[in-house]
C-alpha cells in the first residue's frame, strides 16, 4: 500500500533533519483530498520508525479539510467529496452536478510532517525555552531533559519529489517524452504499447519501462515487438517512484528525440500519488471494468493529460454507456482528453499515435 512508502518519507524527512536526536513526537498533516489513509499510515508508524530515533514515538495526525476556487466565478468553497462542484454555479445554473463543472482544487491535496518534539538526553540539552522535566525511559528508568519543538513544514514525499525533478531535467535536457501510463491489472496496456511499438517502428524510436511486482512477462512481450525495455519488479510495492525510473533511465538510456512510456504497476489508486519526473500521465481503462471508474478513482483520472478508454471493440457485448463515462470525465478531469480505441484490433488507435508525436520534443544536439 501507499501509505506504507509515505510512512517511511516522514522518517525520512525528520532523521534527516536531525539525524540521532531522540523523537518523541511527529506531527503530520494529510490533507482530506490526499487520498492517503491516516489508519495505514499509523499502523505503518510503529513498523517503520523501529531502530530508528523515532521508536516510540507518539504520532499525531490532523486532517485539515480540502480548499477549492471555481474557475468561473472565482469563489471558495471546501468540496463536499472528491468531485468539487462549485455551489454557486450550481444554484445559479440550476443544474447540480452537470458536466464540466469539476474546479482548481487549492488546498487539502498534500501531506506535510508539521513538526517533531525533541527530548534531549542528560548533559547533552536539546535547547529550546521549555523547561526541564522527569520523562520515563523505555527502559523503565528515569531520563533528564528538555523538551523542544522543531518546525519542518515539509512535504513528506520531498524526497522522491526531488528525485522526480531531476529525472524530468535530464529527460528534457535530451528531448524525450516520458509517459506514465497507469491503470487496473488487464486493462490492457502491454497490448496497446505492443501495437505501439510496431506502428511506430521506423518512424520514432519508443522504449519501455515495465512496472510489476513479480516475473517479466510483459517485457518479454515489448522486446518481441520491437521495443527497447527495462523491467523494474517492486516486489510488494504497489506502485513505481521517482528513485526507481532514474535507475530504470541508467540502464535503459533512451535516445534523444525519442519517446519513453512507463507502464507503472497494475493499481488505481497508489500511483497517481508519486511524480516520476514524466512530462505528461496516461491512464488506461477499459470497458469491461464498467462505467464508473472515474467515480470511483477520481484522483487518478484527475492528474490525467489524456485518457485512453480500451476494448471498444467489446461494446456490442458488455452493459457500458460511453456518453455517460464522458460525462463523469468531465465532472473529475474536465481537462482531460478522452480517446476510444481498441488496442487488440487497432481501431481508433491513429489518435493515440498523434498525440504521441505531438508531444514528442526534437532530440536535443
Amino acid at each position: 500500500m501507499h501509505e506504507l512508502a509515505i510512512t517511511e518519507g516522514v522518517v525520512d524527512a525528520v532523521t534527516g533533519r536531525l539525524p540521532g536526536a531522540r523523537v518523541t513526537c511527529v506531527r503530520l498533516e494529510i490533507g482530506a483530498l490526499s487520498g492517503v489513509a491516516a489508519d495505514s499510515v499509523r499502523f505503518c508508524f510503529d513498523l517503520v520508525t523501529e531502530g530508528t530515533s523515532l521508536a516510540g514515538a507518539r504520532l499525531e495526525i490532523s486532517q485539515p479539510p480540502g480548499r477549492c476556487s471555481c474557475r468561473a466565478c472565482g469563489s471558495e468553497f471546501e468540496p463536499g467529496g472528491p468531485i468539487a462542484l462549485c455551489p454557486v454555479r450550481q444554484r445559479r445554473d440550476h443544474r447540480p452536478g452537470r458536466p464540466g463543472t469539476q474546479d482548481h482544487l487549492g488546498s487539502g491535496g498534500l501531506s506535510h510532517v508539521r513538526d517533531m518534539r525533541l527530548l534531549g538526553r542528560s548533559g547533552h540539552p536539546a535547547g529550546g525555552s521549555r523547561p526541564a522535566r522527569r520523562r520515563h525511559g523505555h527502559a523503565g528508568g528515569h531520563v533528564h531533559g528538555t523538551d523542544r519543538t522543531v518546525e519542518l513544514q515539509q512535504k513528506v514525499l520531498a524526497k522522491n519529489d526531488g528525485i522526480a525533478q531531476l529525472n524530468r531535467e535530464w529527460l528534457a535536457g535530451r528531448g524525450i517524452l516520458a509517459v506514465n501510463l497507469m491503470s487496473s491489472p488487464g486493462a490492457g496496456k502491454t497490448t496497446l504499447l505492443e501495437r505501439t511499438a510496431r506502428a511506430l517502428a521506423g518512424t520514432t524510436a519508443i522504449s519501455v519501462i515495465e512496472g510489476d511486482e513479480e516475473t517479466a512477462l510483459d517485457a518479454r512481450r515489448i522486446l518481441a515487438a520491437g521495443s527497447q525495455v527495462v523491467q523494474v519488479n517492486t516486489g510488494a510495492g504497489c506502485h513505481l517512484d521517482a528513485e526507481m525510473l532514474a535507475q530504470a533511465l541508467r540502464a535503459l538510456d533512451p535516445p534523444g528525440g525519442s519517446i519513453v512510456v512507463i507502464e507503472n504497476v497494475g493499481n488505481l489508486v497508489c500511483p497517481a500519488l508519486f511524480d516520476l519526473g514524466e512530462a505528461a500521465r496516461a491512464v488506461l481503462a477499459s470497458v469491461t471494468e464498467g462505467a464508473d471508474k472515474p467515480l470511483k478513482y477520481p484522483h487518478i483520472f484527475r492528474q490525467a493529460d489524456l485518457v485512453l478508454l480500451n476494448k471498444t471493440d467489446l461494446l456490442p457485448y458488455v452493459d457500458f454507456d460511453p456518453g455517460g463515462y464522458a460525462a463523469d470525465l468531465r465532472k473529475v478531469a474536465p481537462g482531460a482528453l478522452l480517446l476510444q480505441p481498441s488496442a487488440s484490433t487497432g481501431d481508433g488507435m491513429q489518435p493515440w499515435y498523434d498525440w504521441l508525436r505531438s508531444r514528442t520534443p526534437a532530440p536535443r544536439e
